[in-house]
């Protein structure tokens, strides 16, 4: 079996590299999280009490 040159193992490294980075890439930028919806339900107009 014939040896790969050095210069194809240094082509499919940056080649599957970039694919990497823009697979990364766009998982990250598709993905929408949910924005909390502030009620004044979940706010506690209560003091603390702390005992010390």
């Amino acid at each position: 079996m014939p040896q790969m040159a050095p210069i194809s193992w240094l082509t499919l490294f940056i080649a599957f590299s970039l694919i990497l980075l823009i697979f990364n890439f766009m998982n990250y930028f598709s993905f929408l999280p949910k924005t909390p919806e502030i009620s004044e339900k979940k706010i506690s107009q209560t003091p603390f009490n702390w005992s010390w």
